[in-house]
């Protein structure tokens, strides 16, 4: 599905993390590493990482993974303003965009086709997974919508499309638990770590 694209998250400056999060070491690879080597395997064609704290190690961390890349000068008014900046990079083409953060390193290809093929069979325009009824990410929004997005409150950010177009949204209940875990803090890092041994 190369017209649909994803846009990673990655221009946080990870001050609960208190060090830069996305270059953690998860099983051998960084975090967006593992972020990206996911996507990638997915069915999503173009890929967006969007950069801001850090913006040169993690560049230089992802330097042959095929990504593109977009700077998000304004990283420091929160995660909307990443998401905007990502949606501005997107091919002409897209069709729909998954919006990933770049703090969960865990969420399979699999799940990832399995919201490509949501969107593809409900025909709705905005997909959200579930685990066991609670939401997840990352979010699928079709093309329609990225003009709205432009529009929204920077307060209530990218949670708000959902409630503005109620009869346009599909939630599914998806099998894959790794959509809800992201890693804010130290202790949600090793506690991963240790889940990996």
């Amino acid at each position: 599905m190369n017209e649909i694209s994803a846009i990673i998250l990655a221009a946080g400056e990870s001050k609960r993390m208190g060090q830069p999060k996305m270059l953690l070491d998860i099983g051998g690879k960084s975090m967006i590493g593992r972020v990206v080597e996911n996507v990638a395997g997915s069915d999503v064609g173009e890929i967006i990482v969007v950069l801001g704290a850090y913006s040169i190690e993690i560049r230089a961390e992802l330097e042959n993974s095929g990504v593109r890349f977009a700077v998000n000068e304004a990283y420091g008014d929160g995660m909307l303003s990443s998401v905007r900046c990502g949606i501005a990079a997107l091919p002409e083409l897209s069709r729909a965009c998954l919006v990933f953060q770049g703090d969960q390193p865990f969420i399979s290809p699999a799940a990832i086709n399995s919201i490509i093929a949501e969107y593809l069979s409900s025909g709705m325009g905005i997909v959200i997974p579930l685990y066991k009824g609670r939401r997840g990410h990352p979010l699928l929004v079709d093309s329609k919508y990225f003009r709205e997005i432009h529009k929204l409150d920077d307060n209530t950010g990218l949670r708000a499309l959902p409630e503005m177009f109620k009869g346009d949204v599909h939630m599914f209940e998806c099998s894959d638990e790794a959509i809800l875990r992201d890693i804010d803090t130290f202790e949600e890092y090793i506690d991963e770590l240790n889940k990996l041994k």
